[in-house]
């Protein structure tokens, strides 16, 4: 284990050297109070550059992790890693997303070299979706050979005067269109040529099908003091995030957020020999409480209904009311010390950073996104333009616009332009966004449906119009609306907005009831808005989430 020997050996090293003293087994910051070293660690950003922005509390922004990173090295010596699963948010890559899936690739690799400055990357599926000669950046894998592949070494890297060693590997049959061959001896390979090289901490840069495979892997390889794990699909989402650690052997188990939306800090103190141990830490703390709270009040409804069960075993109930008990301890513990530091021996804490709105951004990368929205727009709209609108086919409907449903109903028209559907262009546009395919098909009318919008045709069918929910109107309008049966939809499947536009990953806040409420009103849906009653609007629940979220954004952030 490098944590057993490394240590004592580079203690041993710096004893007989010109070097500073060393206390707690490390040099720098260490020596001053604070952790040897901090790992921050991605993996899955499958192309994310910023989040939606839909959402109450959007996360994932590569100029907030560029901001964060930066405080971070500012505060000490900091190594940045990723798991890998960097490049393409889809794979194959579709031919219309071909020149947005470019740069995008171009700008996290740039980023990643200089702003964040990762020193090492492993290899995912999703880096794959081009082919081997379009990974860009070399790869920490140890088990993927392929004479387009760029591959690095095994390598050491050296940090106020710790050396962290660091190799990738993947637990898969194969990634991408590459066979995968046995990942265990090339990797207890590399953890003993890192360790040969003075390596104090190993670090894996691990690919796995699911978490359980990852820690099965970790476990067969031995020798590992940090895992960083990609999951490919299976990544998790924030709220599923694990706040803690995984225990695997004498070394732990992490995953970040997929797409950047959960970033993982590692601080780590050596000192003497042994293990690394878990000191949970303030941010580990207010995750772990809100977790035994959680555990707490099901514990109480639990007990609550033995107490009313004459039948109840009391053993059980005694061993569930000894639960609770150790939960509340734990608890208190954590309240009065979030930082439990072990007696002896190397440890770390792990914060499960959400990349949200109120994080700082880092200007100079902000303004390369916007470069990037400009260029990838103007290379969307010229590819779309080679696209002809798909054709209506004879005899059905095509799409008009909101202007001549105008001519025979003002009224439900006026009404439509107080909701936030008359706006839906116009978001996109404050954020520059209204040539992006990843969100304009939402802000719409008729997205890439015969006759209706598309990236380069779309003037008249700008925002969420009339036709969204009612469907193409040409065949209405002709006949002057006295076709029989009607050739629009009255009332759209009450499906219809969560499956198109209104989806958890867009819309967090989506409750068809409410939501309905702030589109029928007067002139348009009076009845229905009468049926509906008073309750929730979309508005509120929208409002109250954005008030919960926070509404400011961080500094030198502009979304």
């Amino acid at each position: 284990m490098s944590l057993r020997t490394g240590v004592l050996a580079a203690l041993v090293a710096v004893a007989c050297s010109s070097k500073s003293e060393v206390k707690g087994g490390a040099q720098g910051s260490a020596g001053r109070g604070g952790p040897s070293f901090t790992l921050i660690a991605l993996a899955e950003m499958r192309g994310q550059i910023g989040p939606c922005g839909c959402t109450s509390d959007p996360l994932g922004d590569i100029s907030r992790t560029a901001k964060l990173i930066e405080a971070a090295r500012a505060a000490g010596p900091t190594l940045v890693v990723d798991a890998g699963g960097l490049l393409y948010s889809k794979s194959p890559v579709p031919p219309h997303l071909d020149a947005q899936e470019e740069l995008k690739a171009d700008l996290l690799t740039a980023t990643y070299k200089d702003a964040l400055g990762v020193a090492a990357v492993g290899l995912g599926p999703a880096d794959l979706a081009k082919g081997p000669e379009k990974v860009r950046l070399p790869r920490q894998v140890v088990n993927v050979q392929d004479p387009k592949l760029p591959v690095e070494a095994p390598k050491v890297i050296e940090l106020g005067g710790l050396k962290v060693g660091v190799f990738g590997v993947v637990g898969l049959a194969r990634v991408g269109d590459l066979p995968a061959g046995d990942p265990i001896a090339p990797s207890k390979a590399a953890i003993a040529q890192l360790e040969q090289q003075g390596a104090q901490v190993i670090v894996a840069l691990v690919q796995a099908d699911s978490k359980r495979d990852a820690v099965k892997l970790v476990r067969d390889i031995g020798g590992i003091d940090v895992a960083v794990a990609g999951l490919g699909l299976a990544a998790p989402e924030p709220e599923v995030i694990d706040t803690e650690a995984t225990k695997v052997g004498d070394g732990w188990l992490v995953v970040p957020g997929n797409r950047g939306q959960v970033v993982s800090k590692l601080d780590i103190t050596l000192r003497g020999t042994g293990p690394l141990a878990d000191a949970i830490g303030p941010g580990g703390a207010a995750a772990k409480t809100q977790s035994i709270d959680k555990q707490l009040a099901g514990l109480d409804a639990d007990l609550a209904k033995f107490a009313a069960d004459k039948d109840a075993d009391p053993a059980f109930v005694a061993r569930k009311q000894a639960e609770r008990e150790e939960l509340a301890k734990q608890k208190a513990q954590l309240a009065q010390s979030p930082l439990v530091v072990p007696a002896s021996g190397p440890y770390f804490t792990l914060d499960q950073i959400r990349v949200n709105k109120q994080l700082a951004c880092a200007v100079q990368v902000q303004d390369s996104v916007t470069a990037f929205n400009r260029a990838a727009g103007d290379a969307n709209v010229k590819a779309a333009a080679a696209v002809p609108v798909a054709p209506v086919p004879a005899g059905t409907a095509t799409f008009v616009g909101g202007e001549a449903c105008d001519d025979c109903h003002s009224d439900a028209v006026t009404f439509w332009k107080t909701t936030r559907h008359a706006q839906a262009w116009e978001t996109l546009e404050e954020r520059g966004q209204q040539f992006d395919f990843d969100c304009v098909g939402c802000h719409v009318t008729g997205w890439e449906r015969p006759g209706g919008s598309t990236l380069a045709h779309n003037e008249t069918l700008r925002d969420v119009q009339c036709e969204t929910c009612h469907g193409p109107g040409s065949i209405h309008v002709a006949k002057g609306g006295e076709e029989q049966p009607p050739a629009v939809t009255r009332m759209p499947d009450e499906k219809l907005c969560a499956t198109q536009c209104h989806t958890k990953e867009h819309s967090d806040t989506f409750d068809l009831q409410p939501y309905l409420r702030d589109i029928v009103g007067k002139g348009h849906g009076e009845a229905l808005r009468r049926a509906l009653a008073d309750g929730p609007t979309g508005h509120e629940l929208r409002k109250a989430a954005l008030d919960k979220a926070g509404r400011d954004l961080g500094s030198g952030c502009v979304r």
